[in-house]
């Protein structure tokens, strides 16, 4: 994958044919010290977690003078038909697949998010958006006002909207009860698991996520640390840590086993075991070529 750079705020790529599942480019800029990492993942759309993993050896408030980082921004597309919103929840990346325009390329937009901390986790399964709100007010649910009680702090009250609102300006409700994707007013947090359970984009993605998303638009909500995925005749791998609560339960190495043999069996396929393991140690959410297709024989 080619190192280029750009300037762009939200990611759009034209959709690849149903036989290629990788879009995008990771990409490399210098730092300078007037940004911390995280405001670089804001300018080039990256979320926290994202950007962190990536460039492990990169400080994250005083990154040196032009020290070079890593934009991790090429995608394995999600195993999912391409309608509608999918959020892969350990990748804390939401993907729009837009309605064809007649004439137009499809294409997938994708943006960071913020998912539900450990303790509140957001949902996973089917959904659809039932409901669309421009400048909405924000109402305490009972979960947040039993936990502030719990604490002995006072309950929340409803904030209207305005800047501290922390719904910012423009929330979707999904038809699981109490779930909305929304603005915030901390668009640092974006990239982490900070939330009660809602899905919270930087305001600029959501401004122009939200006129595009009519009510009924389908939500696909999956827990997959591990994506596999060709682009021409080349398989790559894209590996992200599991939830903290559920890595005693994922096999990463088995499930990416798991993965390749189902490609393998479809596609016979040349692999690079050792691009595999490293892929698989580093688990930084840069897609990794990990195989070939295999050339058919005489």
């Amino acid at each position: 994958m080619a190192l280029a750079v750009s300037t762009a705020a939200a990611q759009r790529f034209a959709l690849p044919s149903q036989f290629d599942e990788v879009v995008g480019a990771v990409m490399d800029v210098a730092a300078s010290r007037e940004e911390t990492l995280l405001d670089i993942a804001r300018r080039f759309d990256v979320g926290q977690e994202e950007i962190l993993l990536a460039n492990p050896s990169v400080d994250r408030w005083l990154p040196a003078e032009g020290a070079e980082v890593i934009l991790p921004t090429s995608y394995v597309l999600p195993r999912t038909p391409r309608v509608g919103l999918v959020l892969n929840v350990p990748e804390m990346r939401l993907y729009f697949y837009p309605p064809r325009e007649p004439g137009q390329d499809a294409v997938v937009h994708t943006y960071p998010v913020s998912i539900g901390r450990m303790d509140w986790s957001t949902p996973l399964g089917r959904a659809s958006i039932v409901e669309k709100t421009e400048n909405p007010a924000w109402h305490p649910p009972e979960s947040i006002v039993a936990e502030r009680l719990s604490n002995g702090e006072p309950p929340p009250t409803t904030i209207p909207p305005g800047p501290d609102n922390p719904l910012g300006g423009f929330a979707l409700r999904l038809s699981i009860p109490g779930y909305l994707i929304h603005s915030t007013n901390k668009p640092f947090g974006v990239g982490m698991r900070v939330t009660h359970g809602c899905v919270r984009m930087y305001p600029e993605d959501m401004e122009q996520l939200f006129p595009l998303v009519p009510i009924g638009t389908p939500v696909v909500i999956l827990n997959e640390p591990i994506k596999v995925g060709w682009l021409g005749n080349e398989l790559f791998v894209e590996a992200h840590p599991p939830l903290e609560e559920e890595r005693a339960r994922w096999d990463v190495r088995a499930r990416a086993a798991e993965l390749v043999q189902l490609e393998n069996s479809k596609r016979p396929v040349v692999l690079d075991s050792s691009a595999l393991d490293q892929a698989l140690t580093l688990q930084n959410g840069i897609p990794t070529r990990i195989g070939r297709a295999k050339a058919a024989g005489p």
